[in-house]
């Protein structure tokens, strides 16, 4: 918890932001263009100059169709992970670390986000290719493992290893 909270302090306005989105799409079980730019920005926070490239490949979807498939994997049952990332991958511009990041904020209790500094302490050297559907599925299966043995939600463990690791790095 304490390396949560650090999180927390350290990345306020991420939080913030975070918890914002989060209760929107558990309320609406949708999730907009607006909406979806809003997570890139997040996302990019540190990164501006990534940020364009990938709006604009998010922009050639249209509104209705982000609704469409953002409201069929909010909709699914538990269990679906692989399918709700698949399903929001099939959206231009949408990584499964845009995926993770959309799923953490609709469900921290059961998503994390995808990220090397989360993966390297639960499951060692990331593989080459990691940035996968599969990947982001076994980190998940890690994550929950241990939320579970500490009674947290994953979101809290995914939190707490990144920002040990950000700290340990500097």
């Amino acid at each position: 918890m304490l390396w949560c909270r650090k999180y927390d302090k350290a990345y306020g306005f991420l939080a913030q932001r975070e918890r914002e989105l989060g209760f929107k799409f558990r309320k609406n079980k949708v999730m907009t263009k607006t909406d979806l730019v809003a997570v890139i920005d997040w996302v990019f926070h540190n990164e501006p100059d990534k940020r364009p490239r990938v709006v604009e490949l998010v922009n050639r979807n249209s509104d209705e169709n982000i609704q469409r498939v953002s409201s069929q994997a909010f909709n699914l049952p538990e269990g679906s992970d692989l399918y709700r990332v698949n399903c929001l991958s099939t959206l231009e511009g949408v990584t499964p670390v845009f995926v993770s990041v959309i799923l953490m904020f609709f469900d921290p209790k059961n998503y994390g986000f995808f990220d090397v500094r989360v993966w390297k302490p639960l499951l060692g050297n990331a593989p080459s290719n990691l940035f996968t559907a599969l990947n982001y599925q076994t980190l998940l299966l890690s994550l929950r493992k241990t939320a579970h043995k500490h009674n947290l939600d994953v979101r809290v463990i995914d939190k707490a290893l990144y920002k040990k690791s950000v700290e340990e790095s500097h």
